[in-house]
């Protein structure tokens, strides 16, 4: 029955799972670093506003600048300016392992004004009330501001995860190895259509088990604040 739709990709079930797990690889890995340095990031622009726990202009305009020039530069551009940048850190501007270089670096500033955001939405009197009880700035951080807006932070870091898995298959473009480099490599550059569309369907399922697992943190957040 597979055979019979997909008679192409039939015969590259092995490169399909090599190509499966580079893309997942990708995935993680970036996940993991631009999550971190892009929440920090998101927590220094939320307490450097004219309105946050430690207001600082020239910080402030200077990571708000970087932040709107990084979410601004197309990512395919990306990819070809830090190419020489990637060399460098890596050693190769091609795989899965420089690919993540750009994707780090795009995604970064997209989650830190995801995380910016989500936190000004946390209620100002429970701030304000946590400062009268004479709790730290970093004390306001952990336990109002992540603490509140934990349940955003999880949607906003699917969200977030989502968009790095379309990184992902873009970094195909460039040698970056993965679902991406398939579909055009192996499907759309040697008119196997077959190949192209379960490229296609595997990236959807890794998307779709993404956001089951970002709705099932969701839920279980929101129930161990009923308890």
């Amino acid at each position: 029955m597979i055979e019979q739709f997909f008679p192409n990709a039939s015969l590259l079930w092995e490169e399909f799972g090599t190509a499966t797990l580079e893309t997942l690889a990708m995935t993680c890995i970036s996940g993991v670093i631009a999550g971190i340095l892009g929440l920090i990031l998101g927590v220094i622009l939320l307490i450097t506003d004219e309105d946050g726990l430690q207001p600082n202009r020239i910080v402030y305009s200077i990571l708000d600048k970087i932040v709107n020039i990084g979410r601004s530069i197309p990512f395919i551009i990306l990819l070809a300016v830090i190419m020489p940048f990637t060399r460098v850190l890596v050693g190769t501007s091609i795989g899965t392992e420089a690919v993540t270089v750009p994707i780090v670096l795009g995604t970064i500033p997209f989650f830190a004004r995801q995380i910016q955001n989500v936190l000004l939405e946390v209620d100002s009197g429970v701030i304000e009330a946590a400062k009268s009880m004479g709790e730290s700035n970093l004390g306001i951080i952990l336990f109002v501001y992540l603490k509140e807006g934990l349940v955003s932070i999880i949607r906003a870091s699917s969200f977030t995860v989502i968009n790095l898995i379309g990184l992902t298959a873009m970094a195909g473009t460039v040698g970056g190895g993965g679902l991406g480099a398939m579909a055009l490599q192996q499907g759309y550059q040697r008119g196997r259509d077959d190949v192209t569309l379960l490229s296609l369907v595997l990236v959807l399922i890794i998307v779709f088990i993404t956001q089951i697992i970002g709705n099932l943190l969701v839920k279980w957040t929101l129930r161990g604040r009923k308890i």
